[in-house]
C-alpha cells in the first residue's frame, strides 16, 4: 500500500480540480458574511438553504480590483449594495489551495437575477399580507378631519425629523400642532423590531393622538430595504391609528408605504399634507360661514317682508274683527236695556202686588202694639211706689233697705218708714223673728 504525505494528497486533490473542472461556473447563492479587507479585497462566506436550514457552505473571496467594478455595477442597477442576506448569481472559479482548502474567486455577477429574487420575496411579503386579510386594514381607517396630535417614529437626529418639525411648526397659517417624537432607529437590519417598538409605546397611549408618522430622510436602496421587513408591514397595517409614511424616496414604494393609510415622498410632504388638510377644513368653515351669513340675511329680509304682509294682514283682520265686535256688542246693548227694563217693569208690577197687603198687615200689627202698650202702661202705673203709697200702704227701711229684706232685726236699730207723704223714723225696742 502506497502511502502519500498530506501535500502530496492536497496537491493532488489540486490537480484532480484543474483537469475536471470547467474554468468558470454561474452559482446561485445567499451571502452569509461579508467584509473587506484594507486593501479593498472582499472576502465571503456563500451558503445555499433550504427554508431556515443551510444545506451547505463556501468560502469566496473577490480581489480589489475586480470588487471595486463588480460592486459599483451592481449598485448602480440594483440600487443596492453588495451585503449580507441577499441572494446573488455568481460567476466563480472553483480554487484548490494546500494550505486554505477549497474557496471559489468571483469573476463576475448578474444584478438582474438579485433584482428578480428582491422583486419575487417583496411580492411574497405582500402576497402573505393579502392572504392574511390585513394588507389594507390601516387605509380603511379615517383620516381625522383635524388632526393635530401626532406621533412621531423617527431618529432625533434625523435631517428629515427636523425638516418635518421646522415645516409643520413654521406653517403660514399658524395652526398649532402636538407631536411627540418615539425614538427608533430608520436603517439597518435593527431597524424593524426598533420601529414596532415604537408602535408598541404609542399604543400604550393611544388616546393621546390622532395619527401616526413615519419619517426619516432619503438614502441609498439599502438603507430603504428594512421598511419591506414582514413584520414590521404587518404591525403597520394592523396599527388602531391611521399611519402616514414619509421615509424620503421617490423612486420605489416600500412594503410599508404600501400598508399605510396615506404614503407621502418625504417628510416635508408629511407636514404639507397635515397642514393643506386643516387648510381645506378652515376654508371649508370659512366658506359654510359665508354662506350661513349670506342666507341670514336673505332669510331675515324675506321674514320681514312677510312680517310686513303678516302685520298688514293683521291690521286688516283687526279692524274687521273691532268693526264687527262692536256692531256685536251694541246689538247686546239694545237687547240688555229692552232686557232690563221689561223686568223692571215686570218686578215693579209684583211690587205693587204685594205692597198693599204688606201696608194692610203692617197697620194691623201697629194696632195690635198699641193696644199692648196701653195695657203694660197701665200696669206698670197700679204697680209704681208712689201710686201703692197713695193707696194707704207704706215701706219700712233698715240700714236703707226694705225690711222684708233683713232677716234678723236687732232691738235698737233705726227704721224708716215711708208713707205718701211722710218719712217716719223709729227705734226697735224690741223684735221677734218667727
Amino acid at each position: 500500500m502506497t502511502h502519500l504525505t498530506l501535500f502530496e494528497l492536497t496537491s493532488l486533490i489540486k490537480s484532480e480540480l484543474e483537469k475536471n473542472l470547467e474554468p468558470s461556473y454561474w452559482v446561485i447563492a445567499e451571502i452569509s458574511e461579508m467584509r473587506l479587507n484594507p486593501k479593498g479585497h472582499c472576502y465571503m462566506e456563500l451558503v445555499d438553504k433550504e427554508g431556515q436550514y443551510v444545506t451547505s457552505k463556501i468560502r469566496a473571496n473577490i480581489w480589489a480590483y475586480t470588487y471595486r467594478n463588480l460592486s459599483a455595477w451592481f449598485e448602480s442597477i440594483t440600487k443596492t449594495s453588495l451585503q449580507s442576506g441577499i441572494k446573488v448569481l455568481l460567476n466563480v472559479q472553483v480554487q484548490y489551495h494546500e494550505l486554505y482548502g477549497m474557496s471559489l474567486n468571483i469573476k463576475d455577477i448578474d444584478p438582474n437575477f438579485t433584482l428578480g429574487e428582491r422583486a419575487r420575496k417583496r411580492q411574497e411579503i405582500i402576497q402573505k399580507l393579502q392572504d392574511e386579510g390585513v394588507f389594507d386594514i390601516n387605509k380603511e381607517l379615517t383620516l381625522p378631519i383635524v388632526p393635530q396630535c401626532i406621533a412621531i417614529i423617527s431618529s432625533e437626529t434625523a435631517a428629515g425629523y427636523g425638516d418635518f418639525k421646522n415645516q409643520i411648526e413654521q406653517n403660514s397659517r399658524g395652526y398649532s400642532f402636538t407631536t411627540k417624537l418615539f425614538q427608533s432607529l430608520m436603517q439597518g437590519d435593527q431597524a424593524p423590531s426598533a420601529i414596532i417598538s415604537a408602535l408598541h409605546q404609542i399604543h400604550a397611549e393611544i388616546q393621546a393622538f390622532d395619527l401616526v408618522v413615519i419619517i426619516r430622510g432619503g438614502g441609498s436602496q439599502v438603507d430603504l430595504d428594512c421598511f419591506d421587513d414582514y413584520e414590521l408591514a404587518s404591525h403597520i397595517a394592523q396599527f388602531p391609528l391611521p399611519v402616514i409614511t414619509g421615509i424620503g424616496h421617490e423612486r420605489d414604494e416600500t412594503i410599508a408605504d404600501l400598508v399605510a393609510h396615506t404614503q407621502m415622498k418625504t417628510p416635508t410632504a408629511v407636514a404639507e399634507f397635515l397642514i393643506s388638510g386643516i387648510e381645506r377644513y378652515d376654508d371649508s368653515l370659512n366658506e359654510m360661514a359665508y354662506r350661513l351669513e349670506k342666507s341670514g340675511k336673505h332669510l331675515l329680509q324675506v321674514s320681514a317682508y312677510e312680517i310686513m304682509n303678516v302685520g298688514y294682514s293683521l291690521k286688516t283682520s283687526m279692524k274687521a274683527i273691532m268693526h264687527q265686535s262692536e256692531n256685536a256688542l251694541n246689538q247686546k246693548q239694545l237687547r240688555l236695556n229692552y232686557a232690563v227694563k221689561n223686568l223692571f217693569r215686570v218686578e215693579n208690577k209684583k211690587v205693587d202686588n204685594v205692597e198693599l197687603p204688606l201696608a194692610k198687615a203692617k197697620y194691623q200689627r201697629l194696632k195690635e202694639a198699641e193696644k199692648k202698650l196701653d195695657g203694660l202702661e197701665k200696669q206698670l202705673k197700679l204697680l209704681d211706689p208712689a201710686s201703692v203709697l197713695n193707696r194707704g200702704y207704706s215701706i219700712t227701711l233698715i240700714n236703707g233697705k226694705p225690711i222684708s229684706a233683713v232677716q234678723d232685726v236687732k232691738t235698737g236699730e233705726e227704721l224708716e218708714t215711708i208713707t205718701a207723704k211722710h218719712r217716719i223714723k223709729s227705734t226697735v225696742k224690741s223684735a221677734n223673728n218667727e
